[in-house]
């Protein structure tokens, strides 16, 4: 059963905060270890928690924080809304303090109340990829897994699980 039956997204964000601590200390060891086989675990643990999860039960990261935004990705969604990419930018895109694009605003604008995606086909590739725990080379983006354990159930489960590991 996953955590998101058995809690809500508020519990999740407050448990994975007060195991944010534990988490940091075990993801230090990681980096400085790197263990050969951690993607291969990483990615079993992965496949297994989205056989029980499925995220239109949640879209908490939709709802909640936004993707960056790449010239392709602003492109592939400008074609797929029949307009231009600048028209796109300037109804939807803001830029972040790191200056990338980033949605204006918060839940996504192409959010469905079903939790389904209006432009799924041609979404972001951040969002294709979310929450990022089937790429390679895992250890190299702890600290944004460390943050998504706060928004999506599934990461939290992959990092809860993995913790149980021996490295």
């Amino acid at each position: 059963m996953s955590i998101l039956q058995k809690i809500s997204i508020e519990e999740l964000r407050d448990r994975a905060l007060k195991l944010a601590p534990e988490t940091k200390i075990f993801f230090a060891k990681l980096k400085k270890k790197k263990p050969k086989n951690l993607d291969d675990i990483v990615h079993q643990l992965h496949n297994e928690v989205f056989e029980e999860i499925n995220c239109l039960d949640c879209a908490n990261c939709c709802k909640s924080i936004s993707p960056t935004l790449y010239e392709k990705d602003i492109e592939r969604l400008a074609k797929n809304l029949k307009m231009k990419p600048s028209q796109l930018v300037d109804e939807y895109l803001q830029i972040d303090e790191e200056n990338d694009y980033v949605f204006r605003q918060q839940p996504c604008p192409f959010l469905l109340s079903d939790n389904y995606c209006m432009v799924y086909e041609s979404r972001p590739k951040a969002c294709r990829e979310y929450p990022h725990t089937d790429r390679k080379r895992f250890y190299q983006i702890l600290d944004l897994t460390l943050k998504n354990t706060l928004v999506c159930p599934a990461a939290f489960d992959i990092v809860e699980k993995l913790k149980e590991r021996k490295f």
